[in-house]
């Protein structure tokens, strides 16, 4: 496997490998806000949280990669991301399946969890690139992702049914090896205020 399976700690949160441990945990932190109600997002609702633990489970086979996101100072679970699509011939991945409690959104979380990510992956696993996708509907998403420094590759028309039937427009967004010391530089800034 390219990708190791061990925990990623900074000084906000630790990212924990996923087990079915965990599966009360993500149950209180998803019923912490309503966005798994939103019909773009691919947020579990609470009574689907085993089922969603189990299938991101399963992508361990496939060279992936789920956490379980903890705050440092209480070690409470407040969401889950992971790596996915990962292809260790072109040494690329992409971060996603990213959810949070709404208790803390819009503090140092998100950008604590995407830092430690997107170190693993460049300065650990020597990846060359990275990809973020997220549904053209999701603007709060494609927001986080370019306030990250991520740079938008383009648009994948009718790439996906959704569960409502619906046609999903997905948004692909990268970061390149090389761009990374910048990014880095302006996550960092960012993380100084937290």
């Amino acid at each position: 496997m390219w990708l190791s399976s061990g925990a990623l700690e900074g000084d906000l949160v630790v990212l924990e490998p996923l087990s079915l441990l965990h599966c009360e945990e993500l149950r209180d932190a998803v019923s912490d806000g309503t966005s798994w109600q939103l019909w773009y997002a691919s947020v579990p609702a609470p009574q689907d949280m085993q089922d969603y633990v189990e299938k991101a489970i399963k992508g361990l086979a496939r060279g992936e990669m789920a956490f379980v996101v903890k705050t440092k100072h209480d070690g409470k679970v407040v969401g889950t991301t992971r790596f996915y699509d990962v292809k260790e011939q072109h040494r690329r991945a992409s971060i996603g399946y990213t959810w949070y409690s709404d208790s803390v959104r819009r503090t140092g979380v998100n950008t604590e969890c995407k830092y430690l990510l997107i170190s693993y992956l460049f300065e650990t696993k020597g990846a060359l690139s990275l990809e973020f996708k997220t549904h053209f509907f999701n603007q709060a998403s494609r927001t986080a992702i370019e306030r990250l420094g991520a740079k938008l590759d383009g648009i994948l028309r009718s790439h996906q049914v959704m569960p409502d039937g619906s046609l999903r427009d997905t948004v692909i967004y990268s970061i390149l090896s090389h761009e990374w010391p910048a990014v880095k530089n302006n996550l960092r800034a960012k993380l100084d205020k937290y």
